[in-house]
């Protein structure tokens, strides 16, 4: 198991999603501490950071991960001494909030270490192919948000509007991508997959997703035919569409990125190529420190 699988392993263990079957070790990561050749003192204030709202428990586990941490810039540099010596990383400040944030809602020493590798670590990125995939947004914004999710799964129903409202808070500055990831105990989630793909080749694919996840409860076979009718799609092309190779390629190809990133469980989300297992409603200040760093 890769360290993004292993770290997104353990941080889904306690988050509400749709839980894919799997047989791979799922004991919680271990995290190396930073050993610098020259010990410095450890720095107890930061600039720019707003640390003094925190309880004492929190503000300890923050200021013992920063401290131990590597920067999320090139130098080999404690997170904390990049913000306090002010060497013009621009990524470093961002860095600490996000890590006080964390502190601030009670994640422990661990998961605040766990959470820090998933957005900074080189070997925590992920990269993407989104060539062909349906986007919502702005084309060429500067952050992009890839979303797997499974048609039949309630938790993606319900992130479906908030994605869509984060894309909207955040104007310009983001984009969603929409990637398959049916999972195997839900039986019609990869026929639901095909179909909004062959509803997007006539370009109706939003509006596809859209029907299938406000009549999730009530899904069956008959369904996809249903909705192709009431969206005025060409039927035969959907039909020849739906059962195409190339159709379930692609669902296929979602799949095998969604496991080679580590995916396990729906919605998975990435905030450029970082997996971001946080809730929904912080997503738009976690994008907006991906900008300002």
């Amino acid at each position: 198991m890769n360290l993004r699988c292993a770290f997104r392993v353990a941080l889904l263990l306690s988050l509400s999603a749709c839980q894919g079957s799997s047989a791979e070790d799922e004991s919680a990561p271990k995290t190396e501490k930073v050993s610098l050749s020259k010990p410095k003192p450890r720095i107890e204030a930061i600039p720019h950071v707003e640390t003094e709202g925190l309880g004492e428990s929190a503000r300890e586990a923050f200021f013992e991960v920063a401290n131990d941490v590597l920067s999320p810039c090139d130098e080999p540099i404690t997170l904390a001494r990049c913000v306090a010596e002010d060497t013009g990383c621009r990524a470093c400040v961002p860095a600490a909030r996000y890590l006080a944030r964390l502190a601030g809602q009670g994640y422990s020493r661990q998961d605040l270490r766990a959470f820090y590798l998933l957005r900074f670590d080189k070997n925590t990125k992920a990269d993407f192919d989104v060539a062909g995939a349906p986007i919502k947004g702005a084309i060429m914004a500067p952050v992009t948000i890839v979303e797997f999710s499974d048609f039949q799964c309630p938790s993606c129903r319900k992130a479906a509007p908030e994605l869509t409202k984060v894309i909207r808070d955040l104007g310009g500055n983001a984009k969603l991508v929409f990637k398959h990831f049916p999972l195997p105990q839900h039986p019609l989630a990869e026929l639901a997959a095909r179909a909004s793909i062959a509803a997007q080749n006539q370009g109706k694919f939003w509006e596809y997703h859209d029907l299938i996840f406000e009549n999730q409860h009530r899904l069956d076979e008959a369904s996809f035919e249903r909705f192709a009718r009431e969206l005025g799609l060409d039927l035969q092309r959907f039909r020849e569409d739906f059962e195409s190779e190339a159709v379930k390629a692609r669902v296929t190809e979602d799949r095998r990125e969604g496991i080679e990133a580590g995916v396990q469980g729906t919605p998975a989300i990435f905030v450029n190529g970082r997996d971001y297992s946080g809730p929904i409603e912080d997503l738009v200040v976690y994008v907006n420190e991906e900008l300002e760093g």
